[in-house]
Parts: C-alpha cells; structure tokens; sequence
C-alpha cells in the first residue's frame, strides 16, 4: 500500500499525494486528479511555454505516482520473461529496455521498462494508472512460480520519481554528479548520489523525446534534491500538461489512450519491443495471437496524423478521403513546435501508409489531414 499515509480530498475525491504535494503548492502548481493522484497539470507558466521550455532548456517532472518494482532471485529474470515481451536475458548489466505486459489474447495490460541492475535485482517502472492491475498481475505470477519452487521475490518501492529532462539536463546534473554523465547512455542506469543525496537511482530515459534522466529517490530526500536542481537558472517545474504534448511530439504511447488490453504490438507499431528469441520461442503470453500477426499483418494500425485548423481530440472519427469511418483518434493536440495539430489513433491498414491523405471529423465537418511518420518532433536521446 504506497503512500495510503499521503491522501487528500479534492472536489469529494479521495487522492494519493506524491511526496512533492505540498512543494507543488507552494510552487503555484496548479493540482489536478490523474490515476487516483492529485498532480499538478502546470504552474504559473503557460502550458506551451513549459512546453518550449524543455525543448530548449531543462524541466523538472515530479512522476512519484508511477509503480517502482524490484524483482529479485536467481530466478527474477525468468519470473519477469514469463510476463513481457522483451528479452530481458540479453540485456546488459545497468541496461534496461521498454516492454509490454501482455495477456493471452495478445492485449497490452501495461507498457513499462525493465533494467537488470549490477546488483542482483530488476528495477521495473509501470504506470500509476495500471498500479493496482500491475501489481495484482505481478503476485499472481510471483504465487504460482514460488508454489513451482523458483527463488523470486517482489519489493514494491517507497520512493519518489523526478523526471529531469531537456537538452540541458546533462550540464545541469553533473554539477551535483561525481560520476560522469557522458558515460551513461539511452536506456542505462546507474546508483548515485545527486547533490549530496546518496541511494539515488539514475536512468538515462523520459517521456518527451528529450535527452533526459528520471531519478529513483528516498521519499524523505525528494524536496531536497528537487529544490537544489530548481535552484539552476536552466530549470523549471513543468507538470502533466507539458508531459502530454512533449511525448505526443515524440510519437510515445499513453497507455489507456493509445494502447490498452484491446491493442496487439503489432496494430500498435510496438512490434519492436518483442525480443528476436523471444518470437521464435513463442514463449511469451499471448504470443500464438501476437508473432503470426507479424508476417501476416494486421486489420488496423496505429499511425501519426498532422492537419491544420481545429484541433484533433481522443476519439475524434477519422475518415476516408470518400467520407467512410475508418478510425479513431486515441490521442490529439495542438503541436507547440510546428504550429499545426498532431494526433495518433487507429486506422483500417490499407490507409495507413506514410503521407496518405484522409479526414478527422471535427465538430462535425470533415477536415483534411494526413498520415504521418512518428516521432512529429525528432527525439535528441542521448547514446554516446
């Protein structure tokens, strides 16, 4: 039971606080419900240009509410594979990499990332919206493999979770960093002290498409850290206004929009996510419904859309150049970077091509739009 000691009621709703809650306030953030959690969605800035500020300089994401997981034993490797869709087993020491918790017909239950850390244990990151349904997920397995006799053990966190992110994050860092950023790359991880703060836990990753770290830190520490990284020019505080348009930029997924337990890998473009072995061996849930849908393809797909003049909204129709439903819009909103409108969603495959011109029905009235490779915004991840 995270943070039960942390809730607040807000409009009759009874809400789980981060550890950053009364910081947020005193900050001007202005709070809101997301996933059962009160959060900011902005602070005094506007929404685009805390938007334009992480593109430019660095932002400050408090991602508290989000499911930390160790996974530990000789066997946690295994246990975690019995789960996902990546092969965890290949990957190096430090190294982590985004996966699906998928079901027996092949649906996404959650996307999330798993590092295998030099010190014994998975570190998994899901999200605050699948908390309860991850963690049910995860003790159900952790059951039957003890029951079978493997050594697997869970350890949910009780940590806070900054996101700091933006082309500046690495000067910004590694004045408070004895170890040297530039040897941590996309996707790696590493423990830490961060400005006097030890047991810190470093993963170069993010959700804006920005070079970008997010920070594993003891509850009882966070307001500290983050207050010491504020405290430089470069940084400000940004909330879950910016967050949606950064990682819509960068072509990401929210799940419960844009994939859910009704979307394969593969209609979701996610094909890359399954693991080489891992498709030949079949050994993952869902994977007679998922590995054929590979070659054989799929009836829909998820795809980029740009268009000019209103904006596109989750579950607008899109149509055909003739005027027939042949989709729906998961995710949409106004570019901050290129001025027009972005969105995803699903389309019958034989429009699904690159630069295939179709329709978004806005208030009623078709409006021109077109296919579009993703990321809108190209991503500046860090590799070396």
């Amino acid at each position: 039971a995270r943070n039960q000691q942390s809730q607040y009621f807000i409009r009759g709703l009874l809400l789980q606080k981060t550890p950053l809650f009364d910081f947020h306030r005193d900050q001007g953030g202005k709070m809101v419900e997301f996933a059962g959690w009160s959060m900011p969605v902005q602070y005094k800035d506007s929404h685009i240009a805390s938007h334009m500020h992480t593109r430019e300089h660095c932002s400050i994401f408090d991602v508290s509410h989000m499911l930390q997981t160790n996974v530990h034993g000789k066997d946690r490797v295994k246990f975690m594979e019995s789960l996902v869709v990546a092969d965890i087993a290949e990957l190096k020491d430090n190294q982590g990499t985004l996966t699906l918790f998928t079901n027996e017909k092949g649906g996404i239950i959650d996307d999330l990332i798993v590092t295998k850390t030099d010190q014994g244990y998975l570190y998994v990151v899901s999200n605050a919206g699948c908390a309860d349904k991850d963690s049910a997920h995860m003790k159900a397995r952790l059951a039957e493999f003890k029951y079978a006799g493997f050594d697997v053990d869970l350890e949910f966190l009780d940590c806070a979770l900054i996101a700091v992110q933006g082309p500046t994050m690495s000067r910004v860092l590694q004045a408070g960093l004895k170890e040297d950023l530039s040897k941590l790359t996309f996707m790696t991880s590493a423990l830490a002290t961060v400005f006097g703060v030890p047991d810190c836990r470093v993963t170069r990753c993010g959700y804006t498409g920005e070079d970008g770290v997010e920070i594993s830190i003891p509850e009882s520490r966070v307001v500290e850290l983050t207050e010491k990284l504020a405290a430089n020019s470069e940084v400000k505080l940004a909330g879950l206004g910016a967050r949606d348009s950064l990682r819509l930029e960068a072509g990401l997924c929210l799940y419960g929009n844009d994939i859910d337990e009704t979307t394969t890998p593969v209609e979701a473009t996610l094909v890359w996510t399954i693991g080489k072995r891992r498709r030949q061996a079949k050994d993952f849930p869902g994977a007679d419904i998922i590995v054929p849908q590979i070659k054989a393809k799929t009836a829909r797909k998820r795809v980029g859309l740009v268009s000019t003049g209103p904006p596109v909204r989750q579950h607008t129709p899109i149509l055909s150049p003739d005027g027939k439903v042949i989709g729906e819009v998961t995710s949409g909103c106004p570019s901050p970077c290129l001025k027009n409108n972005i969105a995803m969603g699903y389309v019958d495959a034989a429009f699904a091509k690159n630069g295939t011109g179709i329709q978004v029905e806005v208030r009623k009235k078709a409006v021109p739009a077109t296919v579009s490779k993703m990321p809108f915004v190209p991503t500046k991840y860090y590799t070396g």
